[in-house]
């Protein structure tokens, strides 16, 4: 069973030899806050929206302090009081906005690239590709598009180093030097 935490939510008595936790709330207020500004600053987006929930949050503590019977369950009240406080805010808010002469566009060079001419791009390369002896075209597609190192090209054609080397360096001279791929660069 719990203990309640407030006296007007439950009917139970507290003795009254019972001392509280924390004599007066100055003294929970000194003692508590960097542990509840911690918790506030986690719900909030920077450090003074923490201290104005935490602020509003302890003013609604402080005139429930009389209700609350179990002094020692008062973290828990206080943190229910700033997650109720935040979603009342965010519930609230409101969105600003302003006039202004301009309509804000995009800018032009700043917007992603064209998905029709990436196509187009990757289209022609593979074009390009396909164009290369069945040697060179493995290791291109081996080393740039599976991304396998040298070694490991060399490794799956049963191949040497070198000769992966100088074949996709004579491949991508080829490649430089095509045609289709000059009228998309």
């Amino acid at each position: 069973m719990t203990t309640p935490v407030c006296t007007s939510a439950s009917t139970a008595a507290v003795p009254s030899t019972q001392a509280p936790a924390y004599p007066s709330f100055a003294a929970y207020v000194r003692a508590r806050q960097p542990v509840l500004l911690r918790t506030a600053r986690s719900l909030t987006a920077n450090q003074s929206d923490a201290e104005d929930l935490l602020q509003t949050a302890l003013a609604k503590t402080y005139t429930a302090w009389e209700r609350i019977e179990d002094h020692r369950a008062l973290d828990g009240y206080v943190r229910r009081a700033l997650l109720n406080t935040r979603t009342s805010q965010w519930r609230k808010r409101k969105v600003d906005e302003f006039a202004c002469e301009e309509l804000p566009e995009p800018d032009p060079v700043a917007c992603a690239p064209d998905p029709a001419e990436q196509q187009v791009l990757r289209d022609a390369m593979w074009r390009a590709i396909m164009k290369l002896p069945v040697r060179q075209r493995a290791m291109v597609v081996l080393r740039y598009y599976e991304d396998l190192s040298e070694v490991q090209t060399a490794e799956v054609l049963g191949v040497s180093v070198g000769t992966v080397k100088s074949a996709v360096s004579r491949a991508l001279g080829k490649l430089r030097d095509d045609p289709e791929l000059d009228r998309v660069r």
